[in-house]
């Protein structure tokens, strides 16, 4: 067959793909190594017409058209696929080309909302936890500020009571200055017009001391404490009592439980430790005497061995001071001895130390 014929009658004329872009012009046919690309549009010379292209214009040869039979991509359907089913693909493909981006940008706005909204929350939820933290910062602010007031005001209440209690104290020791100073005032008066005569005569004894109780100052003081102060209501053991003492010979030892033997001294057991022998008085005796080297106890009470010992301690004191066992001024001798005639004293009122 012609190529002519061939064109002519070509069954694919109408709805060959690659006729039709041919026609509008979008492919341009250029043999390979003949010649460069012809230009222009293949509209200008449709393939209808019944010129062929002549040798001497450069053209090539015209194609022989082969008829090709058109297969489905889709094992599917049997039947070829018309050029608008193409069309149609590739218009739906564009429009869905189209649709992807708007799709992306839609898809990215929605994120973008979704984070704003997420944001808005976020921001409204710290705004209440700061609000809440501030109010509860402002609780605490006003406790500690009246707590502050609180301490300002025990703090000014302590000072002030500190205060007066420094000023009461020092208006007690104040008045207490006084008084001793009053007290010993009235003392130092007292011992000018008593102690000046004591202190001659006991100067006047301890420059040759003795136990003579003729000497004034010995004198006084049987006169005044020892007489007293051995003087009980058995006057009988009185007396022996007293020479005893004198001598050096009497013995105070605590009671014993054993069996003593009974001495009548004036219709009294003496020999009972519920009856004192010195006082004749219902007494715990804890205690008993003994004369000299004789074998009888007398069981006296505490009142009456308290007033025993403060008579045994001044005549110990002054053998000490007549054997030159003391070794002071005349002064400190003197108020010792002032001390051991107060303890005679007391004693005799009845004034003792428990353990008596």
């Amino acid at each position: 067959m012609d190529s002519s014929e061939e064109r002519a009658g070509c069954p694919a004329r109408g709805t060959c793909p690659v006729f039709l872009a041919m026609s509008a012009g979008t492919v341009r046919y250029a043999p390979s190594g003949l010649c460069p690309v012809l230009e222009g549009n293949l509209r200008e010379e449709p393939w209808g017409t019944d010129s062929p292209p002549q040798p001497d214009q450069g053209l090539p040869p015209p194609l022989a058209a082969v008829p090709v039979p058109w297969k489905s991509t889709d094992p599917c359907q049997g039947h070829r696929e018309s050029p608008g089913a193409l069309v149609e693909t590739s218009a739906g493909e564009e429009a869905q080309g189209q649709e992807g981006p708007a799709a992306a940008q839609l898809d990215v706005l929605r994120l973008r909302s979704s984070s704003m909204e997420i944001r808005e929350k976020g921001s409204e939820f710290l705004k209440e936890e700061l609000h809440r933290a501030q109010k509860e910062l402002k609780l605490k602010d006003e406790e500690c500020e009246r707590l502050s007031k609180v301490r300002e005001q025990l703090e000014q209440e302590l000072e002030e009571l500190t205060a007066s209690l420094f000023e009461e104290a020092h208006k007690m020791v104040r008045e207490a200055n006084m008084k001793q100073a009053a007290s010993e005032k009235q003392l130092k008066e007292a011992r000018g017009k008593v102690d000046t005569i004591l202190f001659a005569e006991f100067q006047a004894w301890r420059e040759s001391p003795t136990l003579d109780k003729t000497c004034p100052f010995l004198e006084r003081v049987y006169r005044e404490d020892v007489g007293p102060c051995l003087d009980f209501t058995m006057q009988e053991l009185s007396v022996l009592v007293r020479a005893a003492v004198e001598d050096n010979t009497l013995t105070i030892e605590p009671v014993a439980s054993q069996t003593l033997p009974t001495v009548k001294v004036a219709e009294v057991d003496c020999s009972s430790t519920n009856t004192c022998a010195l006082s004749g008085l219902t007494r715990t005796c804890r205690h008993r005497i003994r004369l000299g080297d004789s074998k009888s106890h007398y069981y006296i009470s505490p009142s009456s061995r308290a007033r025993i010992t403060a008579v045994c301690n001044f005549f110990t004191y002054i053998r000490y001071i007549q054997q030159g066992l003391v070794r002071q001024d005349a002064e400190p001798m003197f108020w010792e001895i002032m001390r051991l005639r107060k303890e005679m004293s007391l004693a005799k009122l009845g004034f003792f130390p428990q353990e008596a």
